[in-house]
């Protein structure tokens, strides 16, 4: 049986998060106190006490998230489940990328946790608050997405940010044309057009400041090839080789996340389960939605990791 282990987005951030992990194994504790020694932030504090609006902030999401990711990944190393041998591929959502590679072993914990501060911090600041929006179009075909960004943005700024499937496509840029492609969506008759609570216009050509960032914060780090291939949001391939992939880790902070297409290329290439580590069940409903011939197993409590154990053990 071949699985890929799949890393959650932004979104799927919770206070408490990650607690009971720490609490049940010593080195998912770890992996907190790794992260905080980093950042020189308490942020397991933030994480699990709150308050939630600190948290949702860019900056300490995408940390706090991969946090999570990993101490699930070192309980899992620690039951006798190594990567390498047992899993065929990794991805993630967004930051989620890096979450996986910091399992695969292409960045250190330490280095990780570095990087996603920077990228936060650089995503946030790379358009002033209020100039920028996303909206999820529900309902309608990438192409006629597509066609209603090209009308909305001739003069500034509209894309598609994140095809995450299960008819659910995320549009980022300028908020003026954001919102006249919402409007000119629900005319050609999505389900739903719905301006979303974000502070930035992320996955849109306004993000080059932060990719400009990204590269040089990347161009320092340390980086080896991943234990097994991960297979990068932008270019929906599997990578191997450190510098592809840090190259592709720049192209994807305006470049768009290609989730649905992600899922079925796991389907086409022998992938019969995706296990989802860490915090939520996003992705694994949207995997049901998009190959419903594929197992979808989120991983992010000591229960899920005693059943995975016995599934993989």
């Amino acid at each position: 049986m071949s699985i890929a282990f799949t890393f959650p987005g932004q979104g799927s951030q919770a206070v408490g998060m990650g607690r009971d992990l720490a609490d049940a194994f010593p080195e998912a504790r770890a992996v907190f106190e790794e992260v905080d020694d980093a950042l020189g932030q308490k942020l397991s504090k933030l994480i699990w006490e709150g308050p939630e609006d600190e948290l949702t902030l860019t900056a300490n999401a995408q940390p706090a998230l991969m946090a999570v990711s990993i101490a699930v990944m070192r309980v899992l190393e620690k039951g006798g489940l190594p990567l390498a041998g047992k899993v065929a591929y990794v991805a993630g959502h967004s930051l989620g990328e890096y979450s996986a590679l910091c399992a695969a072993g292409t960045f250190s914990l330490a280095d990780t946790a570095r990087l996603l501060r920077i990228r936060g911090n650089a995503m946030q600041a790379a358009v002033p608050v209020g100039q920028g929006a996303m909206a999820a179009i529900i309902g309608l075909e990438a192409d006629d997405v597509e066609a209603v960004c090209a009308a909305a943005g001739k003069n500034s700024v509209c894309q598609i940010a994140n095809d995450n499937g299960g008819g659910q496509l995320v549009i980022s840029g300028a908020k003026a044309a954001v919102e006249e492609a919402a409007r000119l969506a629900s005319e050609k008759g999505a389900k739903r057009a719905i301006m979303l609570p974000v502070s930035a216009p992320f996955h849109s050509a306004l993000m080059q400041p932060a990719a400009d960032a990204m590269a040089e914060a990347l161009a320092d780090v340390a980086k080896q090839a991943p234990a097994v291939p991960v297979v990068a949001n932008v270019t929906v391939t599997p990578l191997s080789d450190p510098d592809e992939i840090a190259a592709r880790l720049v192209e994807q902070v305006t470049g768009r996340v290609r989730w649905r297409e992600t899922v079925a290329w796991f389907g086409d290439n022998g992938v019969e389960t995706l296990y989802e580590i860490g915090s939520g069940k996003v992705l694994s409903g949207l995997a049901r939605r998009i190959n419903r011939d594929l197992g979808a197993v989120p991983v992010g409590a000591p229960a899920d990791i005693d059943a995975v154990m016995k599934a993989l053990g």
